[in-house]
């Protein structure tokens, strides 16, 4: 596909299904997260340090076969300025964001955890605002920043805010904390000097994989009570979510563009809805549904308040 073709907001029948696979791979890695750390179990699972450090490492794996295969590799590293972006965008899209939502995930639904990535075109509007000339908001535009954060509060619940010590108030602040980091990394993308999409993945989860090891020793392996599922959690995280589908992310934002892709916020959530519905008979609160109607109603005018109809 040519860039004019990318641009120009034409979308194959490949492009849809390409954008389906991948949605529903992120909404599945909120599953696998549950039973890595078995979550509502404080005596079995493994600890987040360890489900971030393997998913990472083997993710990280994956993908330099992938990258080897496809004879491709990483830039010099006398290339400050692609390197930067690598790790930037290794801290801001996997290692941060993996670690803050594998803990809270231990507290709460991986439905609810879900359903807070569908803020992040919201806190891209607000950077974009700032960073971009051609991005600045319109008085509709944040209309919908406000509605789509006041979702956001309604998703937090007033139980939260009655008791903000709460293991469960922690948990959502996390998942907000995490979805400014997923806005940061797309922001970091956009302005990614060009280097091939599985150079860029191979890259920045590598380095994502390196950061975490660390942390991996902290934990004494005698407190941790774990079994093969929980082990299963960790390498189907490890393979689909953190490569296969990084890897498919860098190469549809290439076939087509971040506009585009910022429709995952709108699919994650349901997808990852229904499939805790089925696997983990989960479900949602009142205030939770309408909080997620205001938000993806505001992320809509946030998009669109401003006359940008690219999709």
């Amino acid at each position: 596909m040519t860039e004019q073709t990318a641009q120009s907001g034409k979308r194959t029948p490949g492009d849809w299904a390409l954008f389906a696979l991948l949605s529903l791979m992120w909404a599945g890695a909120y599953q696998l997260t549950r039973i890595a750390v078995d979550k509502g179990n404080p005596d079995a699972g493994l600890p987040a340090a360890w489900v971030l450090a393997g998913r990472l490492t083997i993710g990280a794996a994956v993908l330099w076969v992938i990258m080897i295969a496809m004879k491709q590799r990483l830039p010099s590293l006398r290339d400050g300025k692609r390197w930067r972006t690598i790790v930037l965008m290794g801290l801001t899209s996997s290692t941060f964001p993996f670690f803050l939502i594998t803990t809270a995930q231990k507290t709460v639904n991986s439905s609810l955890a879900a359903l807070y990535t569908a803020a992040v075109p919201l806190f891209v509007a607000v950077g974009a605002h700032f960073l971009f000339r051609d991005e600045r908001m319109t008085a509709g535009s944040a209309l919908g920043v406000l509605m789509g954060f006041a979702g956001v509060a309604i998703l937090f619940g007033p139980d939260a805010l009655s008791g903000l010590d709460s293991a469960s108030t922690i948990a959502q602040l996390m998942l907000i904390a995490a979805t400014i980091f997923y806005a940061l990394s797309s922001l970091l993308a956009r302005g990614a000097p060009p280097m091939p999409s599985i150079v860029f993945a191979t890259g920045f989860v590598s380095v994502a994989a390196t950061v975490t090891w660390p942390l991996a020793f902290t934990v004494d392996p005698a407190t941790v009570h774990a079994n093969w599922t929980h082990w299963a959690g960790v390498i189907g995280l490890g393979i689909i979510p953190s490569a296969i589908a990084q890897a498919l992310y860098m190469l549809l934002i290439a076939r087509t563009s971040a506009t585009f892709l910022s429709l995952t916020g709108y699919s994650i959530p349901v997808m990852a809805a229904v499939l805790g519905f089925f696997l983990f008979r989960e479900t949602q609160t009142w205030h939770a549904m309408i909080a997620f109607a205001l938000i993806l109603s505001g992320v809509w005018l946030a998009r669109h308040g401003g006359g940008d109809k690219t999709s």
